[in-house]
């Protein structure tokens, strides 16, 4: 099977939307929605373009940011496995384990001597996600011109 180059742009909008909103419940119809088709079209599409389902992608883009909280900030197992989308830690804790090889508390040890962690009220004050009104970038950044002046 061939994806058209027109189906292909609806393709990237929906795996973009898996990219930004990977921590709100994302089901099958919404995306297809998103892509403009049927939700079995899609799901055959979507695998033949990018290798794997739609909910491989999204469980494997999860539990990507979940290990870089784990590598980066203090907080629990239980408060990340919320931050990235799941609602029981025994099934955030199984696909970590099979996508990475380690549980969560695991992973997050072989870290713990490692650089200082960002403090967790910093991660739930101002977000460290830039895609789910974490900080701003536009409003933080400094022009490149000089003013005129």
């Amino acid at each position: 099977m061939r994806v058209s180059e027109p189906l292909l742009v609806h393709l990237r909008r929906a795996r973009d939307l898996i990219d930004r909103e990977y921590p709100e419940p994302l089901d099958l119809d919404a995306l297809a929605s998103e892509a403009g088709v049927s939700k079995y079209h899609f799901l055959r599409c979507f695998a033949v373009t990018y290798g794997k389902t739609p909910a491989v992608y999204l469980a494997e883009r999860r539990i990507e940011r979940a290990q870089d909280l784990l590598r980066a900030t203090n907080l629990t197992v239980t408060e990340v496995c919320m931050l990235v989308g799941y609602s029981s830690l025994g099934s955030f804790s199984s696909k970590f384990r099979d996508l990475v090889g380690l549980s969560p508390s695991e992973y997050q040890a072989s870290f713990a001597n490692g650089a200082p962690h960002i403090p967790g009220c910093y991660v739930f004050m101002h977000g460290l996600s830039d895609r789910r009104g974490g900080l701003n970038a536009t409003k933080f950044a400094t022009s490149e011109k000089p003013t005129p002046g």
